[in-house]
């Protein structure tokens, strides 16, 4: 995806509970729906064994870009399950940064 992580607005875990996020797929090559896919589940055995943070990069309803470091505590086949029953839908993640 040609979007840079630099615009990337940093928000909390509990401010995502207030926005909307669109029903389409921000990523369009199945390449980097994998590669989503395989970093979300790195994610998940990552917070389940030490609670590592990562930074997801996710967009809105209205593309506007955000950044949340957080634990990921689950991975589902549509949603990214963070601490406070925080879910940021899958669609809307365009890249997982590791430390």
């Amino acid at each position: 995806m040609s979007q840079t992580s630099t615009k990337a607005i940093e928000i909390t875990k509990e401010d995502i509970k207030k926005l909307k996020f669109s029903e389409e797929d921000v990523l369009t090559s199945k390449e980097d729906v994998a590669k989503r896919k395989s970093d979300l589940n790195k994610a998940s055995a990552l917070g389940a064994q030490s609670k590592s943070n990562i930074k997801i990069y996710f967009v809105d309803e209205n593309g506007k870009q955000y950044k949340v470091v957080a634990t990921v505590w689950a991975t589902t086949e549509k949603n990214v399950s963070l601490k406070k029953e925080v879910m940021i839908p899958l669609k809307s993640i365009y890249e997982v940064g590791f430390f």
